[in-house]
């Protein structure tokens, strides 16, 4: 498996294209949003956390859309699982992608974790999966704010994201983070 490479504020983002849930593809390349994408990666059907957690998004997409913000939200789960995650937990509003490989993932930063077998949910874990990370890119295909997990707790609340977005947009406020290298801090 390849190495985790961090993402660098300021900088182009990886390409990103998976199959939705319900048909059609979706591409970061092919987003117009207003101000930013969303992309929020879960670790699958087996994740009970991820549920309420993506319940909560899609409760809040209109919010997210009043600010200019597009959202997809995706894992590596297969599309029977996916389609299922999205049933159980009734996402109604959400575009819901699947099919992430490992790969891509590793190439967003994100962690990957082994089965640990059945879940508290009753679901088997997959072999390997990518751990949480959410990121809001630019229309430009820059990453303003990115975060990653090893673990499904303590995530960003999407209510504190949409209060952070109203500042951000306000104010113009510049992506932080985007020294690569400290012993040279006029280089991006």
């Amino acid at each position: 498996m390849s190495a985790i490479t961090p993402l660098m504020p300021r900088q182009k983002v990886p390409s990103l294209s998976v199959p939705l849930v319900g048909g059609g593809t979706w591409s970061l390349a092919d987003q117009t949003p207003e101000n930013f994408t969303m992309v929020v990666f879960y670790r699958g059907l087996h994740c009970p956390i991820c549920g309420k957690y993506l319940k909560d998004l899609d409760n809040k997409l209109a919010d997210f859309a009043k600010r200019g913000v597009n959202v997809i939200v995706l894992s590596s789960d297969a599309e029977d699982r996916a389609t299922e995650a999205k049933q159980k937990w009734a996402l109604e509003n959400i575009d819901l992608g699947y099919g992430l490989s490992l790969e891509k993932a590793r190439e967003w930063g994100l962690y990957i974790s082994s089965s640990n077998g059945v879940t508290s949910s009753g679901f088997e874990e997959p072999a390997l999966f990518s751990e949480p990370g959410l990121f809001l890119v630019r229309p430009d295909g820059t990453l303003y704010f990115g975060t990653v997990q090893t673990m499904p707790f303590a995530r960003p609340a999407f209510a504190e994201i949409l209060g952070a977005l109203d500042f951000v947009i306000a104010k113009n406020y510049p992506a932080r983070g985007e020294i690569a290298d400290h012993t040279n801090p006029r280089s991006p």
